[in-house]
Order: structure tokens, then C-alpha cells, then sequence
């Protein structure tokens, strides 16, 4: 069985994704990771968890042979619970679920738990690294101090930046509801005060000619192009603008699969841009970045691909223990 952990509201990719697994004749499981409270019953020992989710579906660890975290939202709070308890609700079912997610680390997962966490919470190490590897990054600027931002500005930004949160508010394929990047200039930059209030990463603003998404599944790409020179960040982008598919140069894939390597991620959605110059920038990487459009547009298979990862990492896994049983 392969477990999905995601959010009571994932469709399109997930169905797809469970449609494959049902032509394989290979039985899974979604966990919606919103629902992990009070809907759901669960037990956690020190090496196994049994759950009932909101449908009365039931689950035991020990069926489970790979996980795929494709989201994990945060988790719900009923509406009737005292606000004063709502704190300690959060914390107490947060820990419930990582002390669930623990007892199965030892299983394939697509991506590694800790090292998704550790890569996706710090995009100054992703771009660290990715200049480790060769890939162009813009100068950046993660702070909370006006003055030291003004000056940024003025010594790299050429009268232009972008300005963006480190996380997002949502993630939605359509893009609605999310909190884009924000171009600065010298008409806005007064309004820069009440940073201290939200820290925000700081950058030049690049002249581009189109922006990449760019989904690696363990050494292989689909890449998609939108036409969009005009707005800082291709999720806003609405009217006349399409995906198109994209050839990486050879250059930039060995770069990128070296990156992801050190990473330790096997799926990763990629933010790039092609700049008016011919340089291609590197932006971040999103462990849980969306490509549903993509596969919709561009019929890219990244979801059966995703599936198959899975299955191979699953045999490979068996066939390990098997060896290890048998050596001693």
C-alpha cells in the first residue's frame, strides 16, 4: 500500500495519480493531513500508529510500503473549541502528527521527510546551493531592516526589485488567493517601514523573456514555459498567456539534478528564469510545488511518474531487506 499524505481539498493531480495506482492493481491510501484532529482517530506507539480517518477508513503502518507527501496543510480547528484552547489544540495534534509521520521514515518516501522540511524551510540554503552547483542566482536580501534594504536597493537593484515572502499564504494551482511576488521601485520604496512587521526576501529585478516551472522526478524533466515577460511572477499571470513545453540545455539539467542530489529530494518543483540577457536564473525549488497545469496543458505524465518512483524504490527496498535477512 502507498500512503498520500495531503489536504481535504487536493484534486485533479491526486486523482490522477490514484487512477494509475488503480490500473497497477497497487492499493493506497489519503491521509488528509487538514483532517489529522479531531475527525480522525489515532494511536501512535514508538513503532506503529493505527488510524481511522473522517470516512471510517482504517489503516495500520505496518501495511504501508512507501509515502508520498504531497501537501500537508495546517490543521483544522473546530469551529465550537474555546479560543483559549486553540493554542495548545494546534501544538498538541502537530506533534501527534510528526510523532505519526516518524514511525515511518524508514519506508520510501518521495521526498524524504526531514530533508523536504530542511530544504523547504530555508530558501538562503537552497540558493547556496544551487551557486554551489553552478546556477546563476540573483543577489538576495532576507530582512527585517529598512535601512539595510533601501541600501540593497540602491546598490543592486537598478531602480527595480522584487519583493516576496519566504513561504506563501496558499497554494493553489489557479494561483487565486496566493500572495505574489511585488515589484519595488522608488515610488514604493517610502512604504518599505512596516517590513518589521513581515521580514521579506529582497532581489533585482530581472528583464526576463519567459519563466520556467520545471518538475525533476529523479534525473528527469518536464519543463514548461509561460510567455509571460510583463508580470513578476507567472501565478498572476491571466489573459493571454499559455504554457508552451521546454528543452532544458544540457548544462542546466546537470546542474539542477547535482543540486537535487545534494538535496536529497527526488521531487521538486523549480522556478527559473530565462533572462533578456540569456542567462538562466535559478529562484527556489518548492518540494510541494504545483505542476497540475502542466500535465493538463502539456499532458506531461508527472503524476504516473511520480507513481512509478515509488513502485521501484518499493522493490528496491524489499530487495534489501531480503539481502540483509539472508547475510545474517
Amino acid at each position: 500500500m502507498i500512503l498520500c499524505i495531503t489536504h481535504s481539498q487536493d484534486f485533479y493531480n491526486i486523482d490522477i495519480f490514484f487512477d494509475y495506482l488503480k490500473e497497477k492493481n497497487i492499493p493506497y491510501f489519503r491521509l488528509n493531513s487538514d483532517h489529522l484532529n479531531h475527525l480522525q482517530k489515532i494511536n501512535v506507539n514508538e513503532n506503529s500508529f493505527e488510524l481511522i480517518d473522517e470516512s471510517g477508513n482504517k489503516i495500520h503502518s505496518n501495511d504501508i510500503k512507501a509515502v508520498w507527501h504531497r501537501k500537508s496543510w495546517r490543521i483544522n480547528i473546530p469551529e465550537e473549541l474555546d479560543e483559549n484552547y486553540e493554542r495548545i489544540f494546534l501544538k498538541e495534534y502537530a506533534a501527534l502528527r510528526e510523532n505519526l509521520m516518524t514511525t515511518l521514515k524508514h519506508l520510501p518516501w518521495i521526498n524524504p521527510f526531514e530533508s523536504e522540511k530542511k530544504i523547504d524551510r530555508n530558501k538562503m540554503l537552497q540558493l547556496k546551493i544551487a551557486k554551489k552547483h553552478n546556477l546563476i542566482i540573483p543577489k538576495t536580501l532576507f530582512s527585517n531592516d529598512e535601512e539595510q534594504i533601501t541600501t540593497f536597493f540602491h546598490q543592486h537593484c537598478n531602480g527595480k526589485a522584487v519583493a516576496k515572502l519566504h513561504g506563501v499564504i496558499t497554494k493553489s494551482m489557479n494561483g487565486e488567493n496566493f500572495l505574489s511576488t511585488t515589484v519595488i521601485d522608488e515610488n514604493n520604496l517610502e512604504f518599505i517601514a512596516d517590513i518589521a512587521y513581515c521580514p521579506m526576501i529582497f532581489q533585482p529585478y530581472i528583464d526576463k523573456e519567459y519563466e520556467l516551472r520545471i518538475v525533476y522526478i529523479d534525473g528527469e524533466f518536464f519543463t514548461g514555459k509561460i510567455n509571460n515577460s510583463e508580470n513578476p511572477d507567472w501565478r498572476i499571470a491571466h489573459g493571454n498567456f499559455f504554457w508552451s513545453e521546454y528543452d532544458l540545455p544540457e548544462h542546466i539539467k546537470a546542474s539542477l539534478t547535482a543540486m537535487m542530489k545534494e538535496m536529497d529530494l527526488y521531487l521538486g518543483a523549480i522556478d527559473m528564469i530565462k533572462g533578456r540577457d540569456g542567462k538562466y536564473y535559478f529562484l527556489e525549488v518548492n518540494p510541494q510545488g504545483e505542476w497540475g497545469m502542466l500535465q493538463k496543458e502539456l499532458n506531461f505524465p508527472i503524476a504516473q511518474r511520480i507513481a512509478d518512483n515509488l513502485i521501484k524504490r518499493i522493490h528496491t527496498h524489499e530487495q534489501n531487506l531480503n539481502y540483509n535477512a539472508y547475510k545474517r
